[in-house]
């Protein structure tokens, strides 16, 4: 129990990565015992900033064996994660297809170790798209036995300033009540000024002397010019016609405007992928200064704080490898919101809180 006289929740994060929803479950009041993940890179941003044991191994050879000493290490037991699924992105189709088998995959091996496991309590972050797929409705096969809520959150209406669309899952087994995503009460739009706004100006190709994390990749003579020409907002349309792409001169080209561009400050970010520190490969600029965002802008726009440690202190910054860590990352308050909402269910099912009504939930999504 919890000095509050709750059920301690303790966790395994599947999936962890860097660590982005092992450390937004920590703030919502769980206790994660462990991530597992086959990419030793994960290792340390996930144990510097967590008081949790980082396992490197793939989760398609994680066996119930593996998962039962941490999750029986508290009252109530929850077995979290981000299955890695983006069969959505540009591969070419034969790539496509095996990629995607291969994600699908990943899906039904959480959902075996839930059934294998018997979790008291499951949440499973994933792509907006999932629920549209088979897969979506296989894994919740798994779940016989559990109440099982699920929403697509838009990340802006909970605080994170980044326009991201995710499939959240919660399933328990003790029960319905309190079970469904709800903002927090003093959840609010924030924008790119209001989170890396306070950031110290540096140069494109510049690392901040304080903080190794706040670099942004250099520019050619080419891109310097293109990014000067661009528009917070705005797309490579606004440029002269000999700064244009001959790609997007193309007719093929013509319908991608969301490369090139800059962020707005009074907006929020447009999603930050893994390729979050190129001007080029998306809206990716800075909104006054001429460069592409830094990794701990985008890191920020994540909401990790500020502090977070992505990299020990004298070790080299790879931009392809941080940008994978943190563009892949579950955001942190999006973790957070996930683990209050746990909290507040246990609560509700142990009696300490009474169920909201339907005007309190506020449901939003």
């Amino acid at each position: 129990m919890t000095s509050t006289g709750t059920p301690r929740i303790s966790a395994v994060d599947l999936f962890c990565g860097a660590g982005g929803l092992t450390h937004g479950l920590v703030r919502g009041g769980i206790d994660v015992k462990a991530g597992f993940d086959l990419d030793p890179s994960c290792r340390y941003p996930f144990e510097a900033n967590n008081d949790a044991v980082f396992i490197e191994k793939d989760v398609n050879e994680v066996k119930s064996d593996d998962l039962v000493p941490f999750l029986s290490d508290g009252d109530i037991s929850l077995l979290a994660g981000c299955a890695p699924c983006q069969p959505f992105s540009t591969y070419s189709q034969s790539g496509r297809s095996k990629k995607r088998a291969l994600d699908w995959q990943l899906v039904k091996t959480f959902g075996q170790l839930v059934a294998d496991t018997q979790p008291d309590l499951v949440t499973m972050e994933n792509v907006s798209q999932l629920a549209d797929h088979d897969v979506f409705k296989k894994f919740t096969k798994f779940l016989r036995g559990y109440s099982v809520s699920w929403s697509v959150v838009d990340c802006t209406t909970i605080g994170i300033p980044q326009a991201r669309r995710r499939l959240v899952l919660l399933a328990s087994k003790l029960g319905s009540a309190g079970l469904e995503i709800r903002p927090p009460a003093d959840a609010a739009r924030r924008t790119v000024r209001q989170e890396i706004g306070t950031l110290p100006p540096i140069s494109a190709g510049e690392q901040h002397p304080d903080d190794p994390l706040h670099v942004s990749s250099s520019l050619s003579e080419t891109n310097m010019r293109r990014m000067k020409a661009s528009k917070p907002g705005g797309t490579w349309r606004d440029w002269d016609p000999e700064l244009i792409a001959a790609c997007h001169r193309k007719t093929t080209g013509a319908t991608y405007p969301s490369v090139y561009g800059r962020m707005e400050w009074d907006a929020p970010a447009p999603t930050i992928t893994t390729q979050c520190f190129g001007f080029g490969n998306g809206r990716f600029g800075h909104p006054v200064q001429d460069r592409a965002i830094s990794l701990r802008e985008a890191a920020m726009l994540q909401s990790f704080p500020q502090t977070y440690k992505f990299v020990r202190d004298g070790d080299p910054i790879r931009f392809n490898r941080l940008g994978r860590l943190i563009g892949n990352a579950v955001p942190v308050k999006l973790g957070e919101v996930i683990g209050q909402t746990l909290m507040r269910h246990v609560q509700i099912v142990s009696g300490q809180v009474a169920e909201p009504s339907a005007n309190e939930a506020g449901l939003l999504f």
